[in-house]
């Protein structure tokens, strides 16, 4: 399993730095907005009952919800405060068993008074329209109060994350950008991404598409004759912006070519 990323720099040798599965955990979840809650169902003793769950993270990454006493979910939570939340990779095209997803379990808690006016400001600036219900007196902010995390990174890319390691991780810097930074290269660069593949993935490829980018690196998907397959390739040093992005495939694709101009003269 991929649990440690290699030391931020250059890299060397057949391991391809990749961010901790807790880091990537983190990510996909500071990305989504909307999950799974399942709780224990009162009605039905003995079984899970799952509802769809707009949420918000507070500073540590525990997921904040923003629910009625009137729901069902909050009805079984009065009887037993257990709960996970199932959160999913945002797009994607394929298996969706390839992408990417998060279980955080634990137990589901009432805010105290001191805790209302910070959870407030961070829920409303992503979930605007429940201003018009956040005063009801029905409604009540809650928090997921994270013990278990379970991974899973696509095939082959799955396991139990330490709770303090996956509160403890940050959100890929690239976070918020690397859909435009994605969309860019496939659109804009797609020769660029398949010499990038011949060179550093050193793979024969007929179309690669970029699917992944963070802070070490990126992934593509790539097409040659009939198979169809994925590889990882590394930054040559950790990125952190868009542009620190930008210079660095650049400069990689400029590399690229020249090996591949080099490779050319000496067949």
């Amino acid at each position: 399993m991929n649990q440690h990323a290699a030391p931020t720099g250059v890299t060397s040798g057949p391991q391809i730095p990749e961010p901790t599965y807790a880091e990537r955990a983190r990510t996909l979840v500071y990305l989504g907005r909307i999950g799974t809650l399942s709780t224990l169902s009162a009605k039905h003793p003995g079984y899970p009952f799952g509802s769809v769950m707009p949420y918000s993270l507070d500073p540590n990454g525990s997921p904040l919800f923003l629910i009625s006493t009137m729901a069902m979910h909050t009805q079984n939570l009065l009887g037993n405060r257990k709960a996970s939340l199932l959160v999913t990779q945002a797009g994607g095209e394929g298996d969706p068993l390839a992408t990417g997803r998060v279980t955080l379990l634990g137990e589901v808690r009432v805010l105290t008074e001191n805790e209302l006016g910070r959870a407030r400001e961070i829920y409303l600036t992503q979930h605007k329209n429940a201003s018009y219900w956040v005063d009801f007196d029905d409604f009540a902010f809650y928090r997921l109060e994270v013990e278990h995390v379970y991974f899973v990174g696509g095939f082959a890319a799955m396991d139990w994350i330490d709770a303090k390691a996956y509160l403890a991780a940050s959100p890929d810097p690239l976070a918020d950008v690397a859909m435009r930074i994605i969309e860019h290269m496939n659109r804009d660069h797609a020769d660029s991404l398949v010499i990038l593949t011949q060179v550093y993935a050193k793979a024969e490829a007929d179309e690669a598409v970029m699917v992944g980018v963070d802070r070490l690196g990126f992934k593509v998907r790539i097409k040659h004759g009939g198979r169809l397959h994925a590889a990882r390739i590394a930054f040559p040093s950790e990125v952190k912006t868009a542009e620190e992005a930008r210079i660095v495939l650049v400069e990689m694709v400029r590399k690229a070519r020249l090996t591949g101009a080099s490779s050319s003269s000496q067949a």
